[in-house]
């Protein structure tokens, strides 16, 4: 994720807007700070709930590989009911496994050049873990609606295509505690909200 970010549509993997056009719609952006200037990269930004709207879930899996005994990406956004690949590209055995309440699976042992998909249907947090290299870990955040994005290396992101609407916009990382804000996205145009992690 390079420089001023795209639309949740062309960043993130298979996550795609709205099935029927939008006659209003405004674009979301702004600054992320975060304490120490470390992981910025594993923000994510999304509008928490939009009411009345239908939803599709991606037709093209995104991927967490494995490779080099690390789980890749380290934190992957997606919508409810997506379908994730997970490849093992290693040249050894991995397993992954999650013990999370949103979604709790074990996809068992398997060598490298196999790959195992689980479906994410239901919104929350997902921890990804492997229970033969400990060390290893990632998240998967399962989201309501494809308004979401990853903000970049310089701290700046932007949602575009939100419907209007008052909603309330949210700032996750896996080190930091979740932060909210009631934003007011106009029929045309942008609005900025900055945040700071710091807690």
């Amino acid at each position: 994720m390079k420089g001023f970010m795209l639309p949740a549509l062309a960043l993130v993997t298979g996550a795609f807007i709205l099935s029927t056009n939008e006659m209003s719609a405004g674009d979301v952006k702004g600054l992320v700070k975060v304490l120490g200037g470390k992981g910025i990269e594993h923000v994510v930004v999304y509008i928490e709930k939009v009411e009345g709207k239908t939803f599709s879930p991606p037709t093209k899996n995104p991927v967490v590989d494995q490779v080099r005994m690390t789980f890749t990406p380290h934190v992957l956004p997606v919508m409810s009911g997506t379908t994730i690949d997970f490849p093992n590209s290693d040249s050894t055995r991995h397993n992954v496994f999650s013990p999370s309440k949103t979604k709790r699976f074990n996809l068992g042992t398997y060598p490298a050049g196999i790959s195992k998909k689980v479906t994410f249907d239901k919104t929350g947090i997902v921890s990804l873990l492997c229970n033969v290299h400990p060390e290893m870990s990632a998240f998967v955040l399962v989201l309501q609606n494809p308004f979401y994005t990853m903000v970049g290396k310089n701290g700046k992101y932007a949602i575009s295509g939100v419907p209007a609407g008052t909603y309330t916009l949210a700032v996750w990382h896996p080190k930091f505690k979740l932060k909210q804000t009631e934003v007011v996205v106009p029929q045309e145009g942008s609005i900025t909200a900055d945040f700071f992690l710091d807690e």
